[in-house]
């Protein structure tokens, strides 16, 4: 049986209050610095601009990160040439993946497409919190977290 992720879905409108989170207090300070960019540069970037203000954001925190970290995949424990490239990694445990995306009539920017990026990343790591982050919402920031 494989185990389905779960998602969390937040927005700046909406907060959902969840009890028991996994690395809590550190998803708490990503995300709010994250916050902190999209309240500074508001929406209409492309996503470089604003990976450069989170990198910017989590250093002025002491937020602990590595930037556009190569995660290797493993196929019958020999790795594979090809690989991904994680936005940031915090906290040598949490995925971070950033997005400037917009909605299309009213519907949810972030897909699942977005969300299989993530979770494919925290497989290929045996990490086990994805945060899929969207900067592209003109009502505010929009993030996900994704557990497996």
């Amino acid at each position: 049986m494989v185990a389905k992720p779960g998602f969390e879905t937040c927005s700046s409108s909406n907060l959902i209050e969840i009890m028991e989170l996994i690395y809590k207090e550190e998803s708490y300070a990503i995300v709010g610095a994250c916050f902190e960019v999209y309240n500074e540069l508001g929406n209409g970037f492309d996503e470089s601009i604003y990976h450069e203000g989170v990198e910017i954001e989590l250093s002025s925190r002491n937020i602990p990160f590595v930037s556009e970290l190569p995660i290797r995949v493993q196929y019958k424990g020999a790795f594979l040439q090809k690989f991904f490239k994680a936005d940031v990694v915090s906290h040598e445990k949490i995925i971070i993946e950033l997005k400037a995306v917009k909605a299309v009539k009213a519907v949810k920017a972030l897909n699942d497409h977005n969300r299989q990026q993530v979770i494919n990343y925290l497989k290929a790591t045996s990490y086990r919190l994805g945060l899929l982050i969207n900067f592209g919402a003109p009502e505010g920031l929009e993030y996900e977290r994704i557990v497996l």
